[in-house]
């Protein structure tokens, strides 16, 4: 696919997103780690103006200079920026005007990428590959769109459903067979993208990495497994959960995963189609670091370091997510790496050895979050396919709830 095609059908997905949302429910932010939906669109086109078409294009006109303010996340060497908490306050720019504003970017970027193909010069390439972290960028926030969108309306005592999900839910479910523990003999294992096609910096360099020998379950936990922990008192015993963890999980009153409520005495889940009773056959998801790293004590293992994820992931296909399926919750758990949910690792987010962030402001991309953070392997069932890859490394604060984040477990050997 050419490069302006793949722009076009990236930047359509976007849109095709946010189409069952209200122009309200566009404008609304739920806690400090959201943004709006309105929010999102409007940055993903500041991306592409300011490094894109601005270093490349010496005739563009920027659609309006008052929302490199407003749109910029945090990249400090451009310029201030409007904090993450405030992106709620923005009643303006409108929602027209934020669409008015990706339309200017479209056109001024098609323009851009027909003359960049064809031009071999070193501006011309330097354009190529920063449209095309734009455009995985852009992907990133279609991921969000989703999970900030599904905490805004999981947060509605009204618990609207989102106008495109669609109910998949049909007979009862069996609970599946126990997991199964694939071992890994002591050695050497190499770790890191391989090149060859679009990774982020983050992914690299390759390199060796000394491992023990390792257990790891052929798929994640369910909701029936997770109940049990649960029954068990897991979240009134302070003798399974790091102490961060139990601090906030006392604060914070968690009794349960995110989006879980107690309903007639059964436990029902917010899904974007709306509430539902679990399904203990499904992946259970919407669990931070500290209630996985718990759960895995209680259950008599541990999580994956992220290279022992990435070794068992390497000679496993990556089946499509997001972009061709449309399927929105979390199915029914099944053998495999990658699948409905992002999976906590118990390895702290730190740049591989010989990493060095990239020059300039696209250098803040990655590198500056390498602190506080725990890695998190697999994609989601939200994640465009493009991202689900054996090297892809996601990264959150460990107290994170709202991602579709889960649990496989591993053991020494």
């Amino acid at each position: 696919m050419a490069l302006v095609d793949r722009y076009r059908a990236v930047r359509a997905r976007t849109v095709a997103l946010t189409d069952p949302l209200s122009a309200e429910d566009q404008l609304v932010q739920s806690m400090p780690d959201a943004s709006p939906t309105k929010w999102h669109l409007a940055h993903t086109s500041w991306f592409f103006e300011n490094f894109v078409l601005a270093p490349h294009v010496h005739v563009y006109q920027a659609f309006d200079p008052r929302f490199d303010f407003l749109f910029n996340s945090y990249y400090e060497t451009v310029g201030k920026h409007l904090t993450r908490e405030n992106r709620g306050l923005l009643s303006r720019p409108s929602l027209a005007e934020v669409r008015a504003y990706r339309r200017h970017v479209d056109e001024a970027m098609a323009r851009c990428l027909e003359h960049a193909a064809e031009s071999d010069d070193a501006d011309a390439e330097r354009a190529r590959r920063t449209c095309e972290l734009g455009l995985n960028h852009e992907e990133q926030h279609q991921e969000l769109i989703l999970t900030d969108i599904k905490h805004v309306l999981g947060s509605n005592p009204l618990r609207p459903a989102y106008g495109g999900a669609r109910e998949e839910r049909g007979a009862p479910r069996e609970a599946p067979s126990a997991p199964t523990l694939r071992t890994f003999e002591e050695g050497l294992a190499w770790i890191g993208h391989e090149g060859g096609h679009f990774a982020f910096d983050n992914e690299g360099p390759r390199h060796r990495r000394f491992q023990r020998a390792f257990a790891l379950a052929d798929r994640p936990v369910t909701c029936g497994e997770y109940l049990g922990f649960m029954r068990d008192r897991g979240y009134e015993r302070p003798e399974l959960w790091l102490s961060d963890g139990w601090l906030l999980c006392q604060r914070a009153g968690w009794r349960a995963p995110l989006y879980w409520e107690r309903r007639d005495d059964e436990w029902a889940t917010y899904t974007l189609p709306g509430m539902r009773p679990v399904d203990e056959s499904e992946v259970v998801a919407h669990v931070s670091y500290y209630e996985a790293d718990a759960f895995a004590r209680w259950a008599g293992m541990r999580l994956p370091t992220e290279d022992e994820w990435e070794r068992a992931a390497q000679d496993t296909p990556a089946p499509g997510h997001l972009s061709n399926t449309g399927r929105l919750h979390p199915g029914a758990a099944r053998p495999g790496m990658f699948g409905d949910v992002w999976q906590w690792t118990q390895s702290a987010y730190s740049p591989y050895p010989g990493y060095h962030p990239p020059a300039g402001p696209i250098g803040e991309y990655n590198g500056k979050f390498m602190s506080n953070q725990m890695v998190l392997r697999g994609g989601s069932c939200f994640t465009p396919a493009g991202h689900v890859r054996a090297s892809y490394r996601n990264f959150f604060a460990p107290g994170t709830r709202w991602q579709v984040s889960g649990i496989r477990l591993a053991r020494d050997v």
